[in-house]
């Protein structure tokens, strides 16, 4: 039996041979959710493909235990926070969003196996994030001189 990572590798390397691209569904519904953050994405194009493929790498390194995920995750919503206040609901639309057009695009060769371990691991990535913001927060409160430079 595969572990996590190892499953999450399977539909990794499936999605890499069929030449998907997740992005562009997943930007599509995260605009409709969200049609003021549109402004916020300089250039899409650029900003798409890395957003992805971090979430995607990051799920990854949660489930196969990879020390260099939470350091990460701190760093991004430190940068994050350039944009002002992110909801955490919005972090975890977007979370949810990538395994849901993972599903999407693999359709029958994401078995539920499969896509229960993309879920445990996106649970786990939605309380990192809201942990990171928590201590960002306390760090740096919102609306201080510190928070908005």
């Amino acid at each position: 039996m595969a572990n996590a990572a190892e499953l999450i590798e399977q539909n990794l390397l499936q999605l890499a041979r069929r030449g998907i691209e997740l992005r562009h569904g997943l930007y599509e519904r995260f605009f409709a959710a969200f049609p003021e953050r549109r402004s916020a994405f300089l250039c899409p194009e650029a900003t798409s493909i890395r957003m992805t493929d971090e979430t995607l790498q990051m799920l990854h390194g949660i489930a196969a235990g990879e020390s260099w995920v939470w350091p990460l995750i701190a760093e991004l919503i430190a940068t994050h926070r350039s944009y002002g206040h992110l909801p955490l609901r919005e972090y975890d639309v977007f979370v949810d969003l990538v395994v849901d057009e993972l599903a999407k695009a693999l359709g029958t060769e994401m078995s539920r196996e499969h896509e229960t371990v993309w879920r445990e691991q996106a649970e786990r990535l939605k309380t990192m994030i809201g942990k990171a913001q928590a201590e960002w927060d306390q760090i740096l409160p919102r609306g201080t001189a510190a928070a908005s430079a």
